[in-house]
């Protein structure tokens, strides 16, 4: 599925990367999203879509050179079948929760610290570009 970023309302929320293959089945990175020239991303939240248990992996999102930076390390302990959905996302608290905007180039990964899932589960990052001349 590809959205013409052109066309999108700015600010609107939809996804940002196609469907991503990821293993949780051992210590691993994968790369989940490029920000494309001329745009600035925010990511809202990142879908999960297990094809085995995985409850006791662990992983953290974030750019590439702070694989921390959109979320800290999550145990996926209440996923635990083929078909189950996380979302995966900062919590909104009564105290600001800190975001990042990534700038263009910047390289969005997951990273397996412990991997005890499947081979084949499946990522989709969901946020919103904005020019980046118009922030």
């Amino acid at each position: 599925m590809s959205v013409d970023i052109k066309t999108v309302p700015n600010g609107a929320l939809y996804p940002l990367s196609g469907i991503v293959t990821v293993s949780l089945a051992a210590a691993a990175a994968t790369t989940l999203y490029t920000v494309p020239v001329g745009y600035t991303a925010v990511i809202d939240h990142v879908d999960l879509i297990l094809g085995a248990d995985a409850s006791t992996s662990v992983l953290t999102i974030g750019r590439s050179t702070a694989l921390t930076d959109f979320l800290g390390a999550q145990t996926l302990s209440s996923l635990d079948a083929d078909g189950d959905v996380g979302r995966l996302m900062p919590v909104p608290n009564a105290t600001t929760v800190l975001q990042k905007s990534y700038a263009a180039g910047v390289i969005i990964q997951v990273n397996v610290t412990t991997g005890n899932g499947g081979a084949t589960n499946y990522m989709i990052v969901w946020g919103y570009l904005a020019l980046t001349a118009a922030i």
